[in-house]
């Protein structure tokens, strides 16, 4: 009698991706109704995306968090709380990809717990340096220039981590 492997996104992955996501709703939710919306629409569209394993839904409901955190540092013009939210929005496409792998390579039943520990904590460290040298840059060489161009940092550092990853 063989038993068929449950193909469904790992558990610990998932709770992370939605942390992170959480994060990144939370700091958009500060700075405004509409991107309280738009980030509330993209937790929930990463949610289904992690429970039912679509690629498709955990990026559209990244992108539209990390959306949602960057109109708010526009709007805000604060960078403790742009910077968190956007890394957060980050961590919770790169967790939640990291559930569906495991889940589709290894199975959910397989203990998959180092694996997705280590994968998280070099995912965090990466972001939180990314985030902190753009600051870093921003600070040092921004010569009195707007908030726009920390959100313009990070998109250009968002769009080269994804074609990194590709």
């Amino acid at each position: 009698m063989t038993r068929e492997i449950d193909r469904s996104p790992a558990r610990l992955s998932s709770a992370l991706s939605l942390t992170a996501g959480a994060v990144a709703w939370a700091t958009s939710a500060l700075t405004g109704a509409l991107t309280l919306a738009a980030g509330g629409a993209g937790f929930l569209v990463l949610l289904v995306g992690v429970v039912v394993g679509s690629r498709r839904g955990v990026t559209l409901g990244s992108a539209a968090l990390l959306a949602g955190a960057l109109a708010g540092g526009l709007t805000s013009g604060a960078p403790y709380l742009l910077l968190p939210g956007v890394m957060a929005g980050v961590l919770a496409w790169d967790l939640g990809e990291q559930a569906i792998n495991v889940g589709e390579q290894l199975g959910r039943a397989a203990d998959t717990t180092q694996l997705e520990v280590t994968h998280a904590a070099a995912s965090s460290v990466v972001a939180v340096g990314g985030g902190g040298l753009g600051y870093a840059i921003y600070l040092f060489a921004s010569g009195g220039q707007p908030m726009a161009a920390l959100v313009f940092l990070l998109v250009a550092a968002v769009a080269l981590t994804s074609a990194l990853r590709n």
